[in-house]
């Protein structure tokens, strides 16, 4: 799920990218290279095309958000359950080495231990 919200994560930044860039500013922006004034003039009227990509932006942008945070919603649930490498270390440090119990009496007749090589 998380890998499908963000595929769809990325095309909606891809498109709001491109929408606030096609959309004029004081410099022309990106619309002028697409034929900015005159072409999409007769397609969405004068100031129609401006309306339009405010319109397309805008629900790009609410679209974002909500991707955003359902991702970082469902991420975080997910990672409750994993433990990070440090964490893991510190547990098998504080975890007793000696898991077994000592035999009593074992010190003085010997058993239990093991023995060792001599040379």
């Amino acid at each position: 799920m998380i890998a499908f919200l963000s595929v769809i994560h990325i095309l909606v930044s891809i498109l709001m990218v491109v929408s606030i860039l096609l959309q004029s500013s004081r410099g022309g922006g990106l619309a002028g290279m697409f034929g900015g004034g005159g072409g999409m003039g007769g397609v969405f009227g004068g100031r129609g095309a401006a309306s339009f990509l405010s319109k397309v932006t805008m629900y790009l942008a609410i679209g974002f958000a909500v991707t955003s945070v359902t991702i970082a919603f469902l991420s975080s649930g997910s990672r409750t359950q994993e433990r990070s490498a440090v964490e893991e270390v510190l547990d098998q440090e504080a975890a007793p080495t000696d898991i077994l119990p000592a035999i009593p009496g074992a010190a003085e007749t010997g058993e239990g231990t093991i023995p060792q090589e001599t040379e």
